[in-house]
């Protein structure tokens, strides 16, 4: 029989190397799968410095941008399931591709693991400063007596800022020509050159613009006004009764990463959306912090796929 001090020795010298190899020992990749600026890459850069501070590991974000975020998600698809390299998706990654998209490089539904929400961002209408209207109704009515001589930049054919503008048009009868960018971040450079006259984009992504005045936001798409900016009213207050759209951003890992790992940064990410700082953060940037569980926000991603589904179908939008 060997000693009882010997034992629990020799057990603890076992145990080193998985203590040593404790998730996470390396850095962590955060793929936003759009260029810089946008909304998602900003919510990325905010929880990408949070959580590496609490794992005393960097959270390198990097923006692989194209084909509206399909390239950035495949190379997480395709990534090695250990909990090293995560997906920053939102609405229009996981919810709007799979119905657009017909060939797409990953099963939509097989390739993740949904780990949390991040935040939930409402869309602001803005205009460059150079366009006269100053409300909602005034723009409608500006754009109905100029049909097709007004244009809006989107991140991207099929994203959650298309389909809005698109349900703005339907709803309102303006019509309005729609130039598509490989993300947020350049769809507003245009609008703040006067390229484009309107956008509808994440207050997450514009607030900047808005608070330094280079473009004014006339409103904004949820059902309640938005704390960065109280005075804005929301379209459905009298302009467009009803109307809500709004976008997402949420951590995704590969599929068959080890549930432990999954649950480490799922436990981790709810920390850091809890902590009154971070929250604030989030608020004065226009986005409303949401932690969730997993398969709360498996059932997000579902459920906004069967709604946006039905308007790709009323509206009859296609990615040409």
């Amino acid at each position: 029989m060997f000693p009882r001090r010997l034992l629990i020795a020799l057990a603890l010298a076992a145990a080193a190397p998985v203590f040593a190899q404790a998730f996470p020992h390396k850095p962590v990749t955060l793929v936003v799968p759009f260029p810089p600026g946008g909304g998602t890459d900003t919510g990325g850069r905010v929880i990408a410095e949070q959580l590496g501070r609490r794992w005393g590991q960097p959270v390198i974000v990097e923006n692989k941008g194209g084909a509206a975020g399909q390239i950035g998600a495949d190379f997480v698809a395709k990534a090695k399931p250990d909990g090293y390299t995560l997906l920053l998706g939102n609405i229009g990654t996981q919810a709007i591709n799979p119905l657009l998209y017909p060939k797409m490089p990953y099963d939509a539904d097989k390739a993740f693991a949904p780990v949390s929400l991040v935040a939930e961002l409402p869309l602001a209408m803005m205009v460059n400063p150079a366009v006269p209207a100053k409300t909602a109704a005034e723009f409608i009515a500006l754009a109905k007596s100029q049909p097709g001589k007004m244009s809006y930049s989107s991140s991207g054919a099929g994203g959650a800022p298309h389909l809005a503008t698109e349900m703005f048009k339907d709803q309102t009868g303006a019509f309005i020509l729609h130039v598509p960018y490989r993300g947020g971040g350049p769809a507003i450079a245009d609008l703040l050159a006067g390229h484009v006259q309107l956008s509808f984009m994440t207050v997450l992504e514009a607030s900047g613009h808005i608070k330094a005045g280079k473009l004014r936001a006339l409103a904004v798409t949820g059902d309640k006004r938005v704390q960065a900016f109280p005075d804005v009213p929301t379209l459905a207050e009298g302009t467009i009764p009803g109307f809500n759209a709004i976008s997402w951003i949420g951590l995704l890992a590969p599929s068959g990463t080890p549930q432990d790992v999954q649950e480490k940064i799922a436990a981790d990410l709810r920390a850091v959306l809890a902590d009154e700082a971070v929250k604030a953060r989030f608020v004065a940037l226009g986005g409303v912090p949401r932690a969730t569980s997993p398969a709360e926000f498996a059932k997000l991603i579902k459920d906004d796929r069967a709604r946006y589904a039905q308007i790709i179908r009323a509206r009859n939008i296609t990615i040409d």
